[in-house]
């Protein structure tokens, strides 16, 4: 399993993400990021920043369709004092502003012809002026940039120049949408909900069986921010200590049937990860109790758990030697006898804990 940041998973396509941004964190060559809207291509390219050389700049977004089009050349580029009615004094751009750093241009798509053109300028020479400017710029800024839009389609329809497109996409990332990400959604779902839960410090133990079929079968049109959004609403609603699909505002909602074949070991593996993730959530992460319905041993247990990449996903899953198992008796019945007598109950609590490799919602 691999995270990056808030975005975890150990699906195949998400994986390939991770790799991606991994191998791209090491070069200065722009980047280009599509995917439908939700799928997290804000944080990916954050990942990309912390990862690399310039991970002590600045990362400075800009969502080029969320600001009007007469001020954003003078976001992007800055402006001149005297330039245009109202500009009473000199005002660097989010370009100037990313020296040393990584510029992230969200929505690319939406650019101007004018501002396309000076973009590509920039990519091509590192130069620029400012609204009503004469001086020629330079800037150290690497280039992220992401869209939800067809771009080649833009092109067919002269909205959006060849050559940007060439020059933007040097490296290219395309990141999957939930519904292609498989157990993943259970996964995050579960990475959600602990984070939700601190917040409004609220006991929730996981979610019900029901509504770890529903997370599964929703097709998540809004991807990853849909996913967080109904998680922190469901835990906003819950009067129990589980979730329901109700609080998920999926009651509603109809479990598909299969319809196509896989091959047996696609199919055992599928059936293997879901059993695993259900029961992670259904427990809470009990290694004992996950074993116990599973009908495995512990140690059989923690070998799938490492195959599929989930040991993250349990408090302290480590196989016990025998002498470690014998140390922990021992140090249980010296605790319960400095207690009077009454052994501890073992602990559910959840460890979600990811590393910092490889995010707010999407």
């Amino acid at each position: 399993m691999g995270t990056i940041d808030e975005m975890v998973g150990a699906s195949p396509a998400i994986c390939a993400v991770f790799d991606l941004v991994r191998k791209m964190a090491n070069t200065e060559m722009p980047v280009l990021i599509t995917g439908e809207t939700g799928t997290g291509k804000e944080l990916t390219a954050q990942a990309i920043h912390e990862r690399s050389l310039r991970k002590l700049g600045p990362f400075v977004p800009i969502n080029c369709g969320a600001i009007p089009e007469t001020l954003l050349e003078s976001e992007l580029f800055g402006h001149e004092r005297g330039a245009f009615t109202g500009a009473v004094q000199q005002k660097k751009g989010k370009l100037e502003a990313a020296a040393g750093g990584t510029l992230f241009l969200d929505e690319v798509g939406d650019l101007l012809p004018a501002l396309q053109v000076k973009l590509l300028r920039f990519l091509q020479e590192g130069t620029f002026e400012r609204i009503g400017g004469q001086e020629t710029l330079r800037v150290d800024a690497r280039v992220l940039a992401a869209t939800n839009v067809d771009l080649k389609t833009a092109i067919d329809k002269n909205l959006f120049r060849e050559d940007l497109y060439y020059r933007l996409g040097v490296l290219h990332i395309h990141l999957p949408p939930l519904r292609d990400r498989g157990e993943d959604t259970v996964l995050m779902a579960m990475v959600f909900l602990k984070q939700a839960a601190a917040t409004s410090r609220k006991t929730i133990r996981g979610y019900t069986p029901q509504a770890v079929d529903v997370l599964r079968a929703h097709s998540w049109p809004g991807n990853v921010r849909e996913l967080s959004n109904r998680v922190r609403r469901a835990v906003v609603m819950a009067e129990g200590i589980e979730i329901t699909p109700h609080d998920l505002d999926l009651a509603g909602e109809e479990l598909p049937t299969a319809d196509s074949l896989d091959s047996l070991r696609a199919a055992h593996r599928r059936i293997e990860m879901e059993l695993l993730v259900k029961a992670i959530s259904l427990h809470q992460g009990n290694l004992t109790r996950m074993a116990r319905d599973l009908e495995v041993s512990r140690s059989t247990l923690y070998r799938k758990l490492r195959a599929y990449g989930l040991e993250k996903f349990v408090p302290a899953a480590t196989p016990l030697s025998s002498d470690t198992r014998l140390k922990s008796k021992k140090s249980a019945k010296f605790s319960a006898q400095e207690s009077g007598g009454e052994m501890p109950r073992e602990s559910t609590a959840v460890n979600l804990a990811m590393e910092p490799t490889v995010s707010q919602s999407v």
